[in-house]
C-alpha cells in the first residue's frame, strides 16, 4: 500500500511546510514535491493567518496536480468560498464584518477580492473533498461524525466536493446542510451553562469545542476543550472567575469516534508538550503553527492504531 504523510494546518507558513516536506523525504522535481513511495495528505486550512498565502497554496496545488498529494477542505477554505459568494439580496455567504475581514486579511492582501486569481482559487477550493477514506485511514478537517458525513454524502458531488447549489444551502443557517458542514469542518460545540471565556482573538465565548475523539468525555468538565491557561467566568454570578467547569453529565450531539479505522484531523490548536496524548483511533495534527507552535505530520503505514512515534515535526 501507499504510505501517507498527513500534514496539519499550515495557515500560510510556506517556509515551514517546505522544510517539513524535505524532512519527510520529498524532493522537488518538475515543479512539485514528490516522494518515491509515499503521498502527502493535507487536513486543510492552508490559508489565512501568515503572509505566505499564494506560495503555500501553490506548493500544495502543484503536488496535487502531480499526484503526490491529496487534501481535504478546511473551514478557512470553506469560509473563503462563502466570503466570496454574493447573494441576490446583496449579502454574502459569509458576512463582510470587521472580524471576518481581519481573519481573512492575509489571504485577501495577496490574492485580492474578485480578481482572476481569487475566482480561480475559489473554484479550486470547491474541487476539494470534505473528507477522504484511504487505505485503512480517514482524514477530515475537524470532526468525523458518521451521521453528518452521511447527510453530506447525499448532498455533495460524488467526490464529496461542493457544487453551487450545495454552497448556497451550506451557508444558509437553519438548513441541515449548514449544520453538517459546521460539524465536519468546525467541530461540534457545547453550551457552557452560563460560563464564558475569551478565545485567542479576544472574543467572548459561551460555548466550547467538544472532545468528540474521547470516549470518556461524558461530563461537561471532561468534554469541553478549553485552551490551557484560560480564565473562566460565571455569567450567572456577576462574571466572577471560576476554577473549572461543572462536572455534570453530558448528552453529546456527536457520538465519540470508535472506528473502525483511525482518523486524523486538524483544527484544534494543540500545543506540543501540553496536548492530549495520541488517541490510537483519532488524533489531531494542528499544533498551532499559526500561533508560534509547530507544523506536524503523521507518517501512516497501515497500522490499525495510531502511534505517537510516527509524528514528525517541522
Amino acid at each position: 500500500m501507499t504510505g501517507y504523510d498527513v500534514v496539519g494546518d499550515v495557515h500560510g507558513h510556506a517556509d515551514r511546510l517546505e522544510a517539513l516536506l524535505r524532512s519527510l523525504g520529498y524532493r522537488k522535481r518538475d515543479g512539485a514535491y514528490r516522494h518515491r513511495g509515499r503521498r502527502a495528505v493535507f487536513v486543510g486550512d492552508l490559508i489565512d493567518r501568515h503572509p505566505q498565502q499564494r506560495r503555500t497554496v501553490d506548493v500544495v496545488r502543484r503536488m496535487i496536480d502531480a499526484g503526490s498529494a491529496q487534501m481535504v477542505l478546511g473551514n478557512h477554505e470553506f469560509n473563503a468560498v462563502a466570503f466570496g459568494l454574493a447573494r441576490e439580496d446583496g449579502t454574502y455567504g459569509r458576512p463582510h464584518t470587521d472580524k471576518n475581514l481581519r481573519q481573512h486579511r492575509a489571504f485577501l492582501d495577496e490574492v485580492g477580492f474578485g480578481t482572476a486569481l481569487h475566482c480561480e482559487l475559489m473554484a479550486w477550493f470547491c474541487e476539494t473533498p470534505m473528507w477522504l477514506e484511504l487505505d485503512g485511514l480517514r482524514v477530515v478537517h475537524a470532526c468525523w461524525s458518521s451521521r453528518h458525513i452521511e447527510l453530506l454524502a447525499g448532498a455533495l458531488d460524488e467526490d464529496h466536493t461542493l457544487s453551487p447549489s450545495t454552497i448556497e444551502a451550506a451557508t444558509t443557517q437553519g438548513t441541515d446542510l449548514h449544520e453538517a458542514v459546521e460539524i465536519v469542518l468546525k467541530g461540534p460545540e457545547l453550551d457552557l451553562d452560563g460560563i464564558w471565556y475569551r478565545d485567542q482573538g479576544g472574543h467572548r465565548r459561551t460555548a466550547a469545542r467538544l472532545r468528540w475523539w474521547d470516549s470518556s468525555a461524558n461530563t461537561l468538565q471532561r468534554a469541553a476543550l478549553i485552551p490551557p491557561g484560560t480564565v473562566l467566568h460565571d455569567g450567572r454570578r456577576g462574571d466572577v472567575p471560576v476554577v473549572e467547569l461543572p462536572d455534570r453529565a453530558l448528552a453529546a450531539t456527536v457520538s465519540p469516534y470508535s472506528g473502525p479505522v483511525p482518523v486524523l484531523f486538524g483544527h484544534y490548536w494543540w500545543q506540543r508538550g501540553t496536548a492530549e496524548p495520541v488517541n490510537p483511533m483519532a488524533t489531531c495534527l494542528d499544533f498551532s503553527v499559526a500561533a508560534g507552535g509547530d507544523l506536524a505530520a503523521y507518517r501512516f503505514d497501515g497500522e490499525p492504531h495510531l502511534d505517537p512515534a510516527n509524528l514528525v515535526w517541522g
